[in-house]
């Protein structure tokens, strides 16, 4: 059985793998287009990172994946665009792992800066779990009840909620990702797990591209929320362009002091 489903993720992988693809500077503009529409305009993904649970304790290091949520579990960033379209994953770190923790251990990280994934401008947001950088716009951690970081808070959180939909709708249609039913024992173990994820998504983005709606009447999903996401204050848009101005000066702040000779990144 196990010869039969590697023949078949081969296939996949071989024949599909261009499914998980980078957005080129065309789909960014359409991107950031839609996203301007929401109060970010040069947006080009929405970032986020998942839990994706273990039915066993892994063999190594097996307290290391005991989540938050008392589960054993493996950490996935993914990244998607307005379409629910994957554009970037990375796994394999345990789910005790912190978000922003995973992310910088992933190529992407080190490509922030690569002009051949981002315009001027561009960037891609994400919550609290994550720091402001020059590609990276994310919500504030503290409000101290100034109604303007609520707000943006807010707008970002209706922005992000697609990633949340992505995310919910790949683990109904591929049900093995609610819950990996094998024990993780050796490093080849864990790339194979990997490699199932990689076809899951690649499937997702090919209905996706095929125009194959999902339907949360007939199959509901589950949405995986870490903050309260009330209504969009009044002139949404108007709190977004403010927020976004008064966050990029932070950004500006946290990456003059990460510049300097023994600075520390901005939490």
């Amino acid at each position: 059985m196990m010869n039969y489903t590697n023949r078949v993720m081969t296939a996949l992988e071989s024949a599909m793998g261009h499914e998980i693809a980078w957005p080129d500077r065309q789909e960014r503009a359409v991107n950031s287009a839609h996203f301007a529409g929401l109060g970010f305009p040069g947006c080009i993904g929405l970032v986020d990172g998942t839990l994706v649970k273990l039915s066993q304790r892994p063999r190594d290091d097996g307290e290391t994946y005991f989540d938050r949520k008392s589960n054993y579990s493996m950490n996935v960033q993914v990244i998607c665009d307005q379409n629910k379209c994957v554009i970037y994953f990375f796994a394999g770190m345990p789910g005790s792992c912190h978000d922003l923790t995973c992310l910088r251990r992933s190529s992407l990280w080190r490509r922030l800066g690569s002009a051949q994934l981002f315009d001027n401008g561009q960037y891609l947001l994400g919550d609290s779990g994550y720091i402001p950088l020059d590609r990276l716009l994310c919500s504030y951690k503290r409000t101290a009840g100034d109604m303007d970081k609520v707000d943006f808070n807010t707008c970002v959180a209706h922005a992000r909620v697609g990633n949340e939909h992505c995310i919910g709708i790949l683990k109904a249609r591929w049900h093995s990702l609610k819950e990996i039913r094998t024990q993780l024992r050796n490093p080849a173990e864990n790339a194979y797990v990997i490699r199932w994820m990689r076809c899951c998504i690649i499937l997702h983005n090919f209905l996706i591209w095929r125009r194959d709606e999902w339907s949360d009447d007939d199959y509901p999903i589950e949405v995986e929320r870490d903050d309260d996401m009330g209504p969009p204050p009044q002139g949404a848009r108007e709190c977004s362009r403010r927020g976004l101005e008064r966050r990029q000066a932070v950004q500006c702040t946290c990456l003059e002091i990460n510049r300097r000779p023994g600075g520390l990144l901005c939490r």
